[in-house]
């Protein structure tokens, strides 16, 4: 039975093989059918190459295991991918949007809108299946840049849609400004879709904390502990496949360590269980008192100094 991330590095092959096949078909029919749109399909698709590419570079680079000189592992180089794809994704969108523009200024004419045709029939129906291979490893896995993948895949899929709708208008029509609208909208599309991998790459890259719900559930889980007093300076957050949570718990000052221990270990399996498919690195700091700067030492008495 294949493992995670054996699971995921299998996509980002199954994704970078149907984009090189892709490529090459609509490469040589948008080249020589002179459509935008079919063309502007054919660059997406040498892009999605070169991103499934590195792709599986970027999740076997971060499933290597902490060492000296990277203490806290290389998860985060999922969301540098993230960032990275989306800003390849982004420059293909501003390529095909002049690609439009300048057929429009131009009065360039389609041709071999059959072959166009059933090229972009085939691609749809591949580019779908992708998309739900791609979606359930994301869901099965978590992982980032497989979310990207399928995410920029299924833009595929709306794009390849309206290409297939545009070259058929043109073929019955010969209506060559619906070409350039499709291939312009199509751009547009692209470059809107990038914005949520950049945004969500650079929030991982500057740490950002972990869901609003699923930090609730950390401090109902911390609440309802009765053997602690109090908690404080938690913070949480994700790189990879892992989330990192730190916190302070409050004791009593007679507990001794292994039972504070023990406690720890008791609240730490609980966080675990909120989320099973990812990894957890939980410190906890034992307080003998509250160390906060709003009541310093709330739970144990000031010590006696005394003089000689």
């Amino acid at each position: 039975m294949l493992t995670k991330i054996s699971q995921e590095k299998r996509a980002t092959v199954i994704s970078s093989t149907v984009a090189a096949i892709l490529t090459l078909i609509k490469f040589v029919i948008g080249i020589m059918s002179g459509s935008v749109a079919v063309l502007a399909s054919a660059v997406d698709s040498i892009l999605d190459l070169f991103v499934s590419i590195f792709n599986y570079f970027a999740i076997s680079n971060s499933e290597k295991p902490a060492d000296q000189y990277f203490n806290y592992g290389r998860g985060k180089i999922e969301a540098l991918a993230s960032v990275i794809e989306g800003t390849i994704i982004t420059i293909s969108g501003l390529y095909l949007l002049y690609e439009a523009i300048h057929k429009y200024l131009t009065g360039g004419v389609s041709q071999y809108a059959d072959i166009s045709i059933m090229v972009m029939i085939v691609s749809l129906i591949i580019t779908t299946a992708l998309v739900i291979y791609l979606n359930k490893v994301a869901k099965d896995t978590n992982n980032m840049v497989i979310k990207a993948d399928a995410l920029h895949y299924k833009t595929d899929v709306f794009s390849n849609g309206a290409v297939l709708i545009s070259l058929i208008a043109v073929y019955f029509t010969n209506l060559e400004i619906i070409d350039i609208i499709v291939g312009g909208g199509i751009s547009i599309y692209i470059i809107y879709s990038a914005y949520e991998l950049i945004k969500d790459g650079v929030l991982v890259l500057l740490d950002r904390a972990l869901e609003d719900d699923l930090i609730k559930e950390i401090n109902k889980i911390l609440d309802n502990e009765i053997e602690i007093n109090d908690h404080h300076f938690l913070k949480t957050r994700a790189a990879g496949n892992v989330n990192f949570v730190d916190v302070h718990l409050v004791f009593d000052c007679v507990i001794s360590l292994l039972d504070a221990h023990r406690v720890s270990d008791n609240i730490e399996e609980k966080i675990m269980n909120l989320d099973k498919t990812r990894e957890w690195v939980i410190n906890i700091h034992l307080d003998p008192y509250d160390d906060s700067d709003a009541n310093i030492a709330a739970h144990c008495p000031t010590p006696i100094i005394l003089q000689h």
